[in-house]
């Protein structure tokens, strides 16, 4: 004798049943079993791929970090070397005028006027 079959109604699927896990018992998805194992694969692949990104962006940022630093004190190092260059090229000009630096600063005078004086101007 042939088996017969019989056909029996599943209950309707609740959100509830998806939040336990029930689903994963239904005999329909054992049947597509491989689809879901594939969607879980690519799924998978997909969070690795971006932490993969995120990795390489911590290390974009750390580099581009380290370059204006380095641009900074680059533009310090030539602003330095315009200022030397200028002394350098000003002291040629002095020696050619023969012109000496100073070896003793110049005093200042502070003149004071008395309170008699004031009143009678």
């Amino acid at each position: 004798m042939a088996k017969r079959t019989t056909y029996r109604p599943q209950k309707k699927l609740t959100f509830i049943d998806i939040i336990k896990g029930n689903f994963l018992n239904r005999d329909e998805l054992k049947i597509h079993y491989r689809y879901f194992l594939l969607l879980f694969v690519l799924m998978m692949a997909m969070i690795y791929s971006n932490h993969l990104v995120n990795k390489k962006i911590k290390i974009v940022n750390a580099l581009k970090e380290e370059t204006e630093e380095y641009k900074s004190r680059n533009a310090y190092a030539q602003s330095k070397l315009i200022k030397v260059k200028m002394e350098s090229e000003l002291g040629k000009e002095v020696a050619r005028d023969s012109l000496m630096t100073l070896e003793s600063h110049p005093h200042k005078l502070l003149i004071k006027l008395d309170s008699t004086d004031a009143k009678t101007k």
